[in-house]
């Protein structure tokens, strides 16, 4: 696993787990802000801005976004 840039301090702290006892739910945690979003894999897109194959489709306790690591765009779904 690799850390990348938190789309919500912008802090390179930001990481996946796999929770295997919640049907395979990916986790994302920022150990800098305590952040947390779930992401739905099946959601996983190319970024329209850069190209970036592996945008994820997050959601957390307020909003659902789609976030690209790479070009760091975050895009809140209404």
């Amino acid at each position: 696993m690799s850390l990348h840039k938190c789309p919500n301090c912008k802090e390179i702290r930001f990481n996946w787990i796999v929770d295997n006892e919640i049907s395979d739910l990916t986790i994302w945690d920022c150990w800098e802000c305590n952040y947390t979003a779930y992401e739905d894999e099946s959601k996983e897109s190319n970024c329209p801005e850069c190209k970036f194959p592996f945008r994820i489709f997050l959601k957390d306790d307020n909003s659902k976004y789609w976030w690209c690591s790479e070009c760091e765009r975050k895009v809140i779904i209404e």
